[in-house]
């Protein structure tokens, strides 16, 4: 038995990159996974769907992974994963909110769509989606909310290339800000996890900068296992921090992160906001 046997997982934007690599992680480990996801049919842009996604997961893991079609903008959404969720396996121990939209744009070039996507996938989505589980999560052994967002940095340089994005990324963290004091009550942790390095994902290659930024990135997997031992931490305790992947695998004694690297040749390029 490991401390992730016969949890339930349940991780929004799990189809590919950060969020299925969490969830490899912890179907290693014995989790069950619930991945939602807005790819059901697939797309010459973007790798997978949730269903090869979650087949994927399964040849990973021991527990039971349940694919769910979704978009975390729509309430009626958000209430159809977390019933399937608990439908399906009984209560939801762990949410993370991975999934997000990123526009790097100055305000002048910054579309309506874009903004409008920004804000209801990153924080309302974020938001609504952790108010839906909550009251799953106080029925929970060791519950805890992780959002994949960066630490709170009011330093104005994060703001004025992409100040969308910005405020966006920095509403999730400021979910957990409030969150961790409001369910420190339930024992309920939430944490927020973000890169110390630019992560190989589909946004880095399709919006970012492409094969010239994923060369000097590192694979999901890193992130993965920083959350992994995030989530093993006792509820009470460890809540209301904002971690950064290296320093966590770092306390963990881990230090040689090679194994991470895309392509070990090349000078690493820190992630925005640190």
């Amino acid at each position: 038995m490991t401390s992730f046997s016969n949890k339930t997982v349940l991780i929004t934007g799990g189809t590919r990159g950060i969020g299925k690599a969490i969830a490899i992680r912890l179907a290693k480990e014995g989790a069950n996974i619930a991945i939602a996801g807005k790819t059901a049919e697939p797309n010459p842009k973007l790798e997978g769907t949730i269903f090869t996604a979650a087949e994927e997961i399964q040849a990973a893991g021991g527990g039971k992974v349940l694919p769910i079609q979704g978009d975390i903008r729509f309430d009626d959404s958000i209430r159809h994963i977390v019933q399937e969720t608990v439908n399906t396996f009984g209560g939801i121990d762990i949410l993370i909110n991975n999934a997000s939209a990123i526009n790097i744009a100055d305000t002048e070039h910054t579309e309506v769509k874009r903004w409008d996507l920004m804000q209801q996938i990153n924080v309302r989505g974020t938001f609504l989606m952790s108010q839906a589980c909550i009251p799953h999560l106080k029925a929970a052994h060791n519950p805890h909310i992780l959002n994949m967002s960066p630490p709170l940095n009011m330093d104005p340089r994060w703001f004025g290339p992409h100040l969308a994005y910005t405020m966006s990324k920095y509403g999730m963290s400021m979910i957990i800000l409030g969150l961790a004091e409001e369910l420190k009550q339930y024992r309920i942790a939430a944490n927020a996890l973000w890169p110390k390095t630019i992560i190989a994902t589909a946004a880095v290659k399709n919006v970012l900068g492409g094969d010239f930024l994923i060369q000097r990135s590192r694979t999901p997997e890193i992130v993965a296992d920083a959350a992994f031992y995030i989530l093993q931490k006792p509820s009470f305790e460890s809540t209301g921090n904002f971690y950064i992947d290296e320093d966590v695998l770092l306390s963990e004694g881990i230090s040689d992160f090679s194994k991470y690297a895309i392509n070990p040749e090349n000078k690493l390029m820190n992630d925005l906001f640190l």
